[in-house]
Parts: C-alpha cells; structure tokens; sequence
C-alpha cells in the first residue's frame, strides 16, 4: 500500500486526484503500477485503478489477473469496481472510504453483489488515515 500511495503522491505533479494503485501477482512481485491521469491524458477513464491493471495485463500477456492483488488509495468507484470483477484479480485492498461515490462498500457494493461470477476479497480501510490525508490535503487546495 506505501507504493499505491507514492503513485497518489505522483499524481500531484499532473494536477490528477491524487489516488494511486498497485497490482501484485500471487508472488507479491508488482506487476502494474497506476495513478490518476484524467487530468494529464484528458481522459475520462484513467483513474488509478484502471491504469494499473492495464498495466499488470501487459505485463503478465494476459487480461485475466487471476491470483492478483489490486491495491489502491481511495474505494473504488462503480467504473472501477467493475473493472476489478472483469480482470479477475483475486484480492482488492483500499485505504480512504468514499462516501460519495465508493462503489465497494460506501455507497454501493459491486464486488459482493451474488449475481456476478465473479468476487474478489475486499479489505477497505488499510492506511486509510495517510489516503484520507492526501485527498484532503488536495481538495483544501483547490476549494475557495
């Protein structure tokens, strides 16, 4: 999780939220690394989550992530979660809750919901506080 939050901290630079990820294959070797580029790509779907599992796709030749942990800064949104079922990673570990469009949890709960094939394990709430920390700091900068 120190390394998806290095990849927040990345994202800074661009102007991007600052939420970053991390993709491990069952040895724990990281495989893809992914930060917000929204705002660097002008892309609408570059969220952190994303980036990194393309990234770990590349890697391994495969889009199925069977075996793999996802980890990211901030509980992903409904695009995001959907992208986690479809890659088949494993496990998915995030830090901050998002109340306002958390999809894992929060306000939804994509990746538990029975009629899907597929269901990662879900632990939220891992250095939630430094996630939490980072976002906030970020938003008071940009708020009035």
């Amino acid at each position: 999780m120190r390394i998806a939050l290095d990849e927040a901290r990345a994202a800074l630079a661009t102007g991007d939220v600052p939420v970053g990820a991390v993709v491990l294959d069952p040895a724990d070797t990281v495989v893809g690394r992914g930060r917000n580029r929204r705002e660097a790509d002008a892309d609408p779907t570059a969220h952190a989550e994303v980036v990194a599992l393309r990234e770990a796709a590349v890697t391994l030749g495969s889009w199925r992530l069977e075996g793999c942990t996802l980890l990211v800064t901030l509980e992903p949104c409904t695009m995001c979660a959907g992208a986690v079922g479809l890659s088949r990673v494993a496990r998915l570990v995030f830090g901050a809750y998002d109340e306002k469009a958390g999809a894992v949890g929060s306000l939804w709960d994509v990746l538990r919901d029975r009629r899907l094939n597929h269901r990662p394990e879900v632990l939220g709430g891992v250095l939630a506080e430094e996630s939490t920390a980072l976002l906030l700091e970020f938003f008071d900068g940009h708020r009035g």
